[in-house]
């Protein structure tokens, strides 16, 4: 960089329903890469953050989950595209998130828009696994289908500030659910970015919905909101896990519990099963 710039320091925000405010509360916090050195100050989200970010994904929901799944898979795919766009950033990020190589990180976004396109080719084929068509006794058809549970508060992954991001938020809303989203709160910025992408990509707007800042301080209002249908654990401890869990309780959320997992693994059908009721209607044969 010439001597005579300034440099310019970008300014990280939420995002929320498809626009980017600022936390209400108007705090930040300094996000550092893994020797300590400042990369950037990011949104300290609050309790009203999380709320407002429900309000959102719920709004929402209806659109997307009433959404073909055919044209789901290919506003998955076209997150992907946009990721390759802007794949030396993300590697940067990453990179710089995660103490990694610059080799080690571009496999890991490598494999992140990878998996953006291998759940955007499930959109329309999940219902053949999690579907199925019953012998029942009696002149009727009964057909089960599987439908999206709603609004989904996902904990992102500490450990994968982006690989491990898009393996727990892809398999949410390929099958018509809606997201808010807590960024690993040590390295937030590949999820913010991330929202970048979304806002200019073909996903509505609320559909996902990012957060960052403290992972417990966010987490709690949302286990216990009554208008979140289910809650992924991935980015919480043992003992947050365990609180979340008992919040959770209170209006019979689903809840996918945290565990050890190899993001850059084959991510199987798993979580994007996850979050799917089923629902099975009787039909009367010939009528």
């Amino acid at each position: 960089m010439s001597a005579d710039r300034l440099s310019v320091l970008k300014t990280y925000k939420l995002y929320v329903g498809g626009k980017f405010p600022r936390s209400e509360s108007g705090r930040v916090y300094e996000v550092t890469d893994s020797k300590g050195d400042w990369l950037a100050n990011a949104p300290l989200s609050s309790r009203k953050d999380a709320r407002d970010a429900v309000v959102a994904a719920r709004k929402a929901f209806g659109g997307w989950s009433g959404a073909t799944a055919y044209n789901r898979g290919q506003v998955l795919y076209r997150v992907a595209e946009m990721l390759e766009g802007r794949r030396d950033q993300f590697v940067s990020e990453v990179a710089e998130a995660e103490g990694l190589s610059k080799a080690k990180a571009t496999a890991q976004v490598d494999a992140a828009v990878d998996r953006w396109v291998w759940y955007a080719g499930w959109s329309d084929k999940v219902a053949q696994i999690a579907g199925s068509a019953n012998p029942v006794a009696g002149p009727f058809f009964n057909l089960s289908t599987p439908e999206p549970t709603g609004v989904v508060a996902v904990l992102a992954p500490q450990d994968s500030s982006f690989l491990g991001l898009v393996s727990v938020l892809a398999p949410a809303i390929v099958t018509g659910n809606t997201a808010v989203v807590v960024a690993s709160e040590k390295s937030p910025l590949p999820a913010l970015s991330l929202a970048e992408v979304l806002a200019t990509s073909d996903v509505p707007g609320g559909v996902v919905n990012v957060l960052s800042g403290r992972t417990g301080e966010i987490a709690a209002p949302l286990a216990a909101h009554q208008d979140v249908n289910a809650i992924d654990l991935a980015g919480a401890g043992p003992e947050l896990a365990k609180e979340l869990e008992a919040s959770a309780a209170d209006n019979l959320k689903r809840v996918l519990r945290p565990r050890p997992a190899d993001w850059s693994a084959d991510p199987g059908t798993e979580r994007l099963l996850a979050f799917l009721e089923t629902k099975t209607v009787w039909h009367p044969m010939g009528a």
